[in-house]
């Protein structure tokens, strides 16, 4: 049985790891617990100010308590990610981290944004929303070649384009409905790095049996 740490930023990614995530990887001896990075722990603010110092600094912290320590972060938003991409931003926060080892530690960052693992099945919008554009919504997907690809920009980001088209959504309340209804299958057919990062988490009992 391997313990895991999952250092999120906000109470969205806590509940898709408490609910489609722990779920997967119990099946693999793996028992994910997220834990709310900075402010959001302590009820203060919803999340968002995710910091390379910070979130390392956690990360070796959770060490003590865990077998093994990983991170569910939004690459948008990502406060002092300067012009790193998200790869370079994933080993300045390995080197931060400091002396570990890297198969049991190892963060990792969402592109762009949780909300891009929702177009992976727009259709599901529509079965936990009312009055949703499915056809605006299968427009944004059609544009990219993943749900991970759209991008970033301030008023452009997944969760920007959704709140334009569907004001009453609620990051909260309805992301983690949407990723249910997709399921976690094809979430990771359509998302790549998602895909590889479960993958991952997913082989962490096997390298303790």
């Amino acid at each position: 049985m391997i313990r895991l740490a999952v250092s999120v930023e906000g109470e969205t990614e806590e509940d898709l790891v408490n609910g489609a995530l722990a779920s997967r990887l119990q099946r693999h001896s793996v028992y994910a617990t997220p834990i709310l990075l900075g402010r959001a722990r302590y009820g203060v603010g919803g999340g968002g100010d995710v910091r390379l110092d910070r979130l390392a600094a956690e990360m070796r912290f959770l060490q003590h308590s865990f077998d093994a320590v990983t991170s569910l972060v939004d690459f948008y938003g990502f406060r002092d990610k300067g012009s790193r991409t998200v790869d370079e931003l994933v080993l300045a926060i390995q080197e931060h981290i400091g002396q570990c080892d890297e198969r049991f530690v190892f963060p990792y960052v969402q592109l762009h944004e949780f909300e891009g693992l929702l177009f992976s099945d727009v259709r599901a919008f529509g079965k936990a929303l009312e009055d949703v554009p499915l056809t605006e919504l299968v427009a944004i997907r059609s544009e990219f070649p993943t749900p991970e690809d759209i991008n970033d920009d301030p008023a452009t980001a997944p969760s920007k384009r959704i709140g334009r088209l569907i004001p009453h959504y609620r990051k909260r309340l309805h992301g983690p409905l949407i990723a249910d209804e997709i399921g976690v299958d094809t979430i990771r057919n359509e998302c790549a790095r998602f895909d590889v990062w479960l993958r991952r988490l997913e082989s962490l009992g096997e390298l303790r049996t």
